[in-house]
């Protein structure tokens, strides 16, 4: 999808910036259905790092809620 040839944006969400500039009319519709595939994987993944991140600050709350009731 990226052309590595190119130098990469930098900094975080810049690739998904770049992502949003892209110009979508280049695409077929089987590109753009596999495009979709693509995007609904990465919110995926990224929903389950949320969710990772959330447990663990859960059970550091709890901790220190105990912590804090004796």
């Amino acid at each position: 999808m990226f052309d590595e040839s190119l130098p990469r944006p930098s900094g975080r969400g810049a690739l998904l910036a770049e992502l949003g500039k892209e110009d979508l009319d280049l695409y077929s519709v089987e590109e753009l259905n596999e495009r979709i595939e693509g995007l609904q994987a990465e919110v995926e993944r990224c929903r389950a790092k949320l969710a990772g991140k959330e447990a663990r600050m859960s059970a550091a709350d709890a901790l220190f809620s105990f912590k804090g009731a004796q």
